[in-house]
């Protein structure tokens, strides 16, 4: 795995420190547009915020296939990852009908919940079991139209959701109120709103007319500047402080749905099949527009970008040649010699590669990262970023993480590059 302390001394060979600092803070000002007087150290917090954003010259070049995870023996449909005291963890769900947990540096799994009669698409962890009661538990959605969550500490089902008519296959947990709130697409055409603690289904969002594969639940979007606390809002006024879904169908088409009204407000459209992978951008991702714009790939073979704002499409990236199963937002920027620091983004397709592009340049892919066999396929795809073990006698530095793409495989395998 690379370590970023040893990515700083190649990135400051390039760059010298004071060069470097402008170029960060020019790329803020654009992003934020705002104006700067002085700020005490403003600097030193610019660089220290910098340690997430690494230059993906330094990651390619440095980074090498890992050793894999075997277990699964049917296509990996989702993997998603958790770092605790231990160590960091890695969960995968697959059309084996099983859940798998695996200890990441010690390239072992730990645990595999056999509960669904059906395929498994999607895994997460259960962020609101770990902030609210410090449990380790896995969220998965599966073909047998449930929802089931399992605490592998325990080694058993804690609960189950139980609503849709057909298969769940996309689930994502809300960025606020410390998880609470779970939604999810079906085959059943619809979305659904969960309350994780009640175990209740809040609102069944219809409008698609085919399968909804893949959602997502948008970061705080409220301009009110009021200082409020977005951990203490209620359902009730979710709708009211920008709070929405995005949710992408087989249908072709992606949708915008305010929570608190559960009313469809955007459609986007524009791609020419089925809709695999949404995302919101991250409030701190940098990316032009924040949560104003969504990221989706789609079996069309293209990666797209959109502004909820104006209702249009704002960006193309073409290159793939087979369906785009993933789209990812990076911790890596590139220096981009238009406009200077540039995000990049991600996808993963069934042409078994994980492309890298510049988000503010439809031009060809900046990189390419193939799977180990022509005829695999890339089906998901997940950035672990955590920290080095602190080793006896030395201080805990920032910046010494790792960095490692993890990639799950239509032959069952599990693999990491970094």
């Amino acid at each position: 795995m690379i370590t970023f302390s040893n990515e700083k001394q190649t990135a400051t060979q390039q760059l010298n420190e004071e060069k470097k600092i402008q170029m960060i803070i020019t790329y803020w000002v654009r992003i934020l547009n705002i104006k700067l007087g002085w700020i005490h150290d403003f600097d030193k917090l610019v660089v220290n915020y910098a340690e997430n954003l690494f230059m993906l010259d330094t990651f390619c070049s440095s980074s090498k296939l890992l050793k894999p995870f075997f277990g699964h023996t049917n296509y990996v449909r989702s993997i998603d990852y958790l770092t605790l005291d231990c160590g960091p963890l890695l969960c995968s769900g697959s059309e084996d009908k099983t859940v798998r947990v695996w200890d990441v540096e010690n390239n072992k799994q730990i645990q595999v919940f056999n509960g669904h009669s059906r395929n498994v698409y999607c895994v997460k962890f259960s962020s609101y079991h770990y902030h609210n009661n410090r449990q380790n538990v896995i969220c998965s959605s599966s073909q047998d139209s449930t929802i089931r969550f399992w605490n592998f500490k325990d080694n058993q089902q804690s609960q189950i959701l139980n609503g849709h008519a057909n298969g769940v296959i996309g689930i994502e947990f809300s960025r606020f109120n410390g998880g609470r709130y779970l939604c999810s697409g079906s085959h059943d055409n619809t979305i659904r709103l969960w309350d994780v603690k009640t175990s209740k289904s809040l609102h069944v969002l219809n409008g698609h007319k085919d399968s909804v594969y893949c959602v997502d639940i948008s970061p705080l979007q409220s301009n009110k500047g009021n200082g409020d606390n977005n951990e203490s809002n209620s359902i009730g006024v979710i709708g009211g402080r920008g709070y929405t879904i995005c949710s992408g169908s087989w249908d072709t088409t992606i949708r915008i749905w305010d929570i608190e009204t559960a009313k469809q407000f955007i459609v986007f459209k524009g791609h020419e099949d089925w809709i695999n992978s949404v995302k919101y951008v991250s409030s701190r991702s940098g990316i032009i527009g924040g949560a104003n714009t969504i990221l989706s790939g789609s079996s069309d073979g293209s990666v797209r970008l959109w502004d909820i704002r104006s209702g249009q499409q704002i960006q193309i990236f073409n290159g793939h040649t087979s369906f785009v199963n993933a789209v990812e937002y990076s911790p890596l920027v590139v220096n981009n010699s238009d406009v200077g620091i540039s995000n990049v983004i991600c996808s993963g397709s069934t042409d078994n590669t994980i492309r890298f592009w510049d988000v503010r340049s439809n031009n060809n892919e900046l990189y390419v990262i193939k799977g180990s066999n022509e005829k695999d396929a890339i089906l998901c795809f997940k950035f672990l970023q955590f920290k080095k073990k602190e080793k006896k006698g030395e201080g805990n530095d920032s910046s010494d993480c790792n960095l490692s793409l993890c990639y799950g495989l239509q032959n069952g395998h599990i693999r990491m590059w970094g």
